[in-house]
């Protein structure tokens, strides 16, 4: 085994976690957030709706089954959720240093070093999580090096979430795939290749535009709105397009990201939950029904149902801790969810919901 070089997790509030660093040796800092997903961390490093956070896996050991290759089929990644890591750096317990599956090209540490994104290992992810749980996500900034003592050093953190992480993630320029009678306009504000090939594989044309497109510019007969990271408050130019788009009757969809900027336009406010929803087993219920489903997500950010326009209603509810996981318009065929129904790595529950908006257009 070769030697690794210590490093150190330190939190905001002066807690310190030491390990070793492994992937790409540099300081880095970000908003600390914890996985409870057991596999899938080639998708979940690569979901733009990580940018900007310093992820912690929960399951003890990652690295065992190594990284896919980066093999790239009309457009869109076989095996990854996008075109490249989008965390800021990883967090693990226990790190496989030797890997095996058929479909592994290489090993987690040489693909984060392909990246250069920092990862640190040999940390007890297990108090950390009861940390971020009990006092919600926090920045936090992982040093390289001999053992810090002293975590309230005069290094400042950057917070993520000052920023406009979807900008940072949206592609730049109109980007095409598939073909069919019907287009979907997506707007991209972080969307994940899986999204993407759902979509088109319901025979539909899909033109992906930046976050901030004039998406009047287009024709098209439904539009999808993405997942992505950070504030919804930040896309308020996206909501403007929104609200155009709600004065036509062509059929909308979003997930995620795409679900607070649909609620927003619809006059609701969000809120930022204390650690956020980021698992394979969060279970939600449609509303009026009996009907439970096992979802994937990803978010830091909720929408506040009771400030839902009259029109507008939830669709969705999630089941641990009754927050909002959806809405429809209740006479326009417009409808969104929290949680993600395309998760590669994660159930496939409700991927019912790309047919029933196909349906629609």
């Amino acid at each position: 085994m070769q030697a690794y070089n210590p490093a150190t997790l330190c939190l905001e509030n002066g807690i310190k976690f030491n390990g070793f660093s492994f992937g790409y040796d540099q300081p880095i800092d970000g908003e600390v957030v914890f996985s409870t997903a057991m596999v899938g961390y080639p998708e979940s490093l690569t979901d733009p709706s990580y940018s900007g956070q310093i992820l912690c896996v929960t399951y003890p050991l990652v690295g065992n089954y190594g990284v896919p290759s980066n093999e790239i089929i009309d457009g869109l990644s076989k095996h990854f959720e996008s075109e490249k890591i989008h965390i800021r750096a990883l967090v693990i317990s226990d790190y496989s240093f030797s890997y095996s599956h058929w479909n592994a090209d290489k090993s987690l540490d040489l693909w984060l070093k392909e990246h250069k994104i920092p990862g640190i290992f040999g940390v007890d992810t297990r108090e950390l999580t009861k940390i971020l749980r009990d006092n919600g996500a926090m920045l936090g900034r992982i040093e390289i090096g001999p053992q810090i003592n002293d975590c309230n050093s005069n290094q400042p953190i950057e917070d993520p979430n000052k920023e406009n992480q979807v900008a940072i993630v949206s592609c730049k320029d109109v980007i095409r795939y598939g073909s069919g009678s019907k287009k979907v306009l997506l707007v991209d504000c972080g969307v994940k290749h899986n999204i993407i090939r759902c979509l088109v594989n319901r025979g539909v044309e899909v033109i992906r535009v930046p976050w901030d497109y004039d998406i009047s510019k287009i024709e098209y007969d439904g539009l999808f709105i993405s997942n992505g990271p950070g504030d919804p408050s930040y896309c308020q130019i996206t909501v403007n397009n929104i609200k155009k788009a709600i004065e036509d009757v062509k059929p909308i969809f979003g997930i995620c990201m795409g679900n607070q900027l649909l609620s927003i336009a619809a006059g609701a406010k969000t809120y930022k939950l204390k650690y956020g929803h980021r698992s394979h087993n969060q279970p939600v219920r449609m509303e009026g029904s009996n009907r439970c489903f096992i979802t994937s997500q990803n978010h830091g950010f909720a929408v506040d149902t009771k400030t839902l326009g009259q029109d507008w209603e939830p669709l969705f509810i999630n089941m641990n801790d009754g927050t909002n996981e959806g809405i429809r318009h209740k006479f326009k065929p417009f409808f969104s969810c929290q949680f993600h129904p395309e998760a590669a790595s994660g159930p496939t529950d409700t991927e019912f919901l790309f047919d029933d908006f196909i349906n629609l257009l």
